[in-house]
């Protein structure tokens, strides 16, 4: 049984207008039309700085030796590679640190190095570099230990390498722990007296700037795009923000993918359907959770062995496995949400942060699920799937609430622990967490206004104003993801136009214009499209407005607006709105 917790779902969200910058006006000034409070608000402040936002080149990329410690681990690698000496590189089991792993195998191969890549198991192993993967290394003879992804706080683990004899370079984007051991060399934009002008980037990304920087050194050309086809799906699929250098590697990385000439990735990509240009929503609902599908359920290697395979019947064989094993997380995930939402739902207002186990959890589902849950219920959510008495599993928040830092001072009750503000990882003696959770839920009092469900909405306008010149407009703020959601848009008065037709699981398409049009032949209708929304268009009969993002409908060949959220107007309401 999972334990009971309390909670309130479904609560309906206040809308607000994000604030208009200051910047506003210059934007406005210079042109950018519809653009400029959407630019403003991501912090773009100039023309030149919004046609460097608007047009990500590699001027973008910053010199990778301004990373601290990235000077010492150039020579340490180039050094093994110039001898041809054994390389491990230790990854993660997602995707970010999959492609962080393979594109530096690649890489060191490519520079004569005899490369052992090294991926913990997430059932029998856990997360980040244990001393298990010492012992693979020292026993493939390797004299140096990479790791992506992870490391930072493997004080144990890289002690016993250096003890071992093998030099250790960490490079890794969590949270920087203490004591990290004086022998060893560490690339991490956290760590304390690095001055990167860029801090955000992932596993995959820090992995992309050692390899600039050792095939710079070696006077290797750079193979740019097969490079950044892989790091753009780390820095998607681990949620980092799409700002800055990230939104460059997330920019040219995608036209990378849509030429790619990779056996595995096109693999992949014909199992998820996916044909010409790739956007970050395919990378992150399609790709990606196939790829971490693999470390979820099975081993990261097939995730692993697809991105490194040049051989088309392989790369086949194993993007059908991928997708096989993504359709049974997918039931699984279903299965974990459902059990702990009913937990979570009471009728009071719950605690401000909701914990619960089971020993009928996936392991390997329990974050995605935590996500969801967090999304549902506006508060941090942590589930742990419990076996052999260690409970094992994932914490996922909620904005403005570190996470990391909330349950660093519960460390005492765990037994492995690490992560960052959004997102923990974590395991706990079965014994301890009846106490956890209770320490958990009593220290956890956020300002009330955290936990109010918002809407955020960038644009307010009349159906009108919705067709393919402005899709052709905001789409120029591609590619979209963390720090860079794609706008969301008031549209109102509206009222139906035409039947709601039913698809797939209670999902809706229908037309709408704005009320009071009639049929007026010059009255514009706009097509709504509801992902799981079919009960709850019911309630909209009459006169309503609609929170919802500008997506492109490949079957209809036209825009549509997804919708986010819907509500009732009064009479008077749909007046004001025109």
């Amino acid at each position: 049984m999972a334990e009971q917790g309390s909670g309130r779902r479904d609560k309906p969200a206040e809308w607000i207008e994000k604030p208009v910058p200051e910047t506003t006006a210059a934007l406005l000034a210079a042109g950018y039309g519809v653009l400029a409070a959407p630019l403003a608000r991501r912090g773009v402040a100039t023309a030149a700085e919004a046609e460097t936002f608007l047009r990500p080149h590699r001027r973008g990329f910053h010199d990778p030796f301004l990373l601290l410690g990235m000077e010492q681990a150039v020579e340490r690698v180039t050094a093994v590679c110039r001898d041809r000496g054994t390389v491990a590189v230790v990854g993660d089991y997602d995707v970010d640190g999959v492609a962080a792993c393979a594109m530096l195998t690649a890489v060191l191969r490519a520079l004569d190095a005899e490369v052992v890549p090294i991926l913990p198991n997430r059932l029998t192993e856990g997360y980040g570099f244990q001393t298990a993967q010492v012992e693979k290394a020292r026993r493939a003879r390797a004299s140096l230990i990479v790791t992506v992804d992870c490391g930072t706080t493997s004080n144990e683990a890289v002690r016993e390498a250096i003890e071992s004899g093998m030099d250790v370079v960490v490079t890794d984007h969590h949270v920087a722990g203490s004591d990290f051991p004086s022998g060893a060399i560490q690339v991490n934009p956290h760590q304390d007296g690095c001055n990167y002008p860029f801090r955000h980037l992932c596993g995959a990304g820090l992995a992309f700037k050692l390899a600039q920087a050792v095939l710079g050194r070696s006077g290797r050309e750079e193979p740019l795009a097969a490079l950044l086809r892989v790091a753009c799906l780390g820095t998607i699929a681990d949620v980092v923000p799409l700002v800055g250098e990230n939104r460059v590697i997330a920019a040219l990385g995608l036209q990378a993918l849509a030429k790619s000439r990779s056996p595995g990735l096109q693999a992949l990509m014909r199992v998820a359907r996916i044909e010409g240009p790739v956007s970050s929503t395919q990378v992150a609902f399609r790709l990606g959770p196939r790829l971490n599908a693999a470390g979820r359920l099975a081993s990261a290697d097939l995730a692993l062995r697809l991105l490194l395979t040049r051989d088309t019947a392989q790369a086949t064989r194993l993007a059908g496995e991928l997708d096989s094993l993504n359709r049974k997380r997918q039931a699984e995930e279903r299965r974990v949400v459902e059990e702990a939402g009913e937990a979570f739902s009471s009728e009071g207002p719950g605690p401000g942060i909701l914990m619960a186990w089971s020993e009928n959890w996936h392991r390997g589902v329990v974050g995605i699920a935590a996500g969801r849950l967090a999304r549902e219920f506006h508060r941090p959510v942590v589930l742990l799937g419990v076996e052999e008495r260690t409970g094992t599993g994932s914490g996922r928040s909620i904005p403005g609430v570190d996470l990391h830092g909330f349950m660093t001072g519960f460390q005492a009750r765990m037994a492995r622990f690490g992560g960052h503000p959004q997102a923990i990882g974590l395991s706990v003696d079965v014994s301890e967490l009846p106490a956890l959770k209770t320490e958990m839920e009593r220290a956890a009092n956020w300002p009330p206004e955290l936990l109010v469900r918002r809407r955020e909405y960038e644009l307010d306008l009349a159906p009108e104003a919705v067709g393919s010149g402005l899709f052709r407009e905001l789409a120029q703020l591609e590619p979209h993801g963390e720090g860079n959601r794609r706008p969301l848009i008031r549209l109102r008065p509206l009222e139906r136009s035409g039947p709601v037709r039913e698809f797939g699981r209670n999902h809706v398409k229908l037309r709408v214009r704005q009320a009071g049009s009639g049929s007026r032949k010059s009255s514009r209708t706009v097509h709504l499209l509801g992902w799981g929304w079919g009960e709850r268009l019911a309630d909209l009969d009459g006169l309503f407005e609609v929170l919802g993002a500008l997506e492109w409908d490949t079957y209809a060949d036209g825009p549509v607006i997804r919708i986010e959220d819907a509500r009732r107007l009064q009479e008077n309401e749909a007046a004001g709105a025109k």
